[in-house]
This record gives structure tokens, C-alpha cells and sequence, in this order.
């Protein structure tokens, strides 16, 4: 016996009903559909519909609250690619790493909630940050380095900012 030649049991593939294919097939013309009205036209999609009366999904009142609104969008740059920028001569050793800085060297596009550093790659230099973040592994790595990472204190948020004005 081959691959090729295995095959079901006789009976056990029934073989699926075409639709609007003539009188004989028990679904002809209309093909199951009835007569007349938009949903026997191809292309409906009523999904909540319901003939009018008003859908539940708007008889039912809104519940429960999101925090999305309120989370921080932090800017994430990894240390290798730091390295790459500093090697590239994009971004000098000597200055301290701010959001900033990173902003006018080209390495982020914006500032948003500020700049977390992360520990993918190898760091040579050691570089003094000024971050509103840094995970453990990117400080361990930065101060076998020679550097020093602060912590900034986080602002309020930016609805709350906002609303001092």
C-alpha cells in the first residue's frame, strides 16, 4: 500500500449540496432562499439587524470603563542600538543620554511619555542617562559599563496636564 493509494470508505464523503443548480437538485432556482427581498440578494450582511426595532446592542446600556486612555506611551530604545549610533558618530559619548538628545541625534522620532531603555545589545561606552525609564538587565548592563542611569520622576498624566492650563 502506497501514500497514493489510501482513500476513504465507500460512503463515508458525502458530497456537499450545490445550490441553484436547476429543478432537480431540491434547491433550484431560489436556492433556499425564497422569493424576493434583500436577503435573497447576494451581497447582505445584516449583522444586528432586527427589522427595525431598535438592536439590542443599543437598547442595552454601556458598562464598565477603560484605562487606555490614560496609559503612557513610552519611546524604547535598546542599548546596542545606542552603541550603533555612537559608533556611527550620530551621538557623542561624552553627553548625557536624554529624550532630548536622542530626539536630535536622529535614534527616536518623538518625546511622547519619554525614553525607556532596554537591554538588547552590547554597550562599550559608559553613558550617564536621563530616562523616565530603563529595565534592570539595561542598568546592570549600563553600569558594568561605567555609566549611571537616573530615573526621572514621573510627570502627571497628560489629561491632568492638560487641564492645569
Amino acid at each position: 500500500m502506497k501514500l497514493n493509494e489510501i482513500t476513504d470508505r465507500e460512503g463515508a464523503l458525502k458530497s456537499r449540496r450545490r445550490v441553484g443548480r436547476g429543478i432537480g437538485s431540491s434547491k433550484g432556482k431560489t436556492g433556499g432562499r425564497g422569493v424576493k427581498g434583500q436577503k435573497s440578494r447576494s451581497g447582505v450582511a445584516i449583522k444586528g439587524f432586527e427589522g427595525g426595532q431598535m438592536p439590542i446592542f443599543r437598547r442595552l446600556p454601556k458598562r464598565g470603563f477603560s484605562n487606555a486612555s490614560f496609559a503612557r506611551k513610552y519611546q524604547t530604545v535598546s542599548i546596542g542600538r545606542l552603541q550603533q549610533a555612537i559608533d556611527a558618530k550620530k551621538f557623542d559619548a561624552k553627553t548625557t543620554v536624554t529624550a532630548e538628545s536622542l530626539v536630535e541625534a536622529g535614534i527616536i522620532r518623538r518625546v511622547d511619555d519619554g525614553v525607556r531603555i532596554l537591554s538588547d545589545g552590547e554597550l562599550k561606552a559608559g553613558l550617564t542617562f536621563e530616562v523616565a525609564g530603563a529595565s534592570k538587565a539595561a542598568i546592570e548592563k549600563i553600569e558594568k559599563a561605567g555609566g549611571k542611569v537616573t530615573v526621572l520622576e514621573k510627570a502627571s498624566a497628560k489629561k491632568a496636564d492638560k487641564s492645569d492650563d
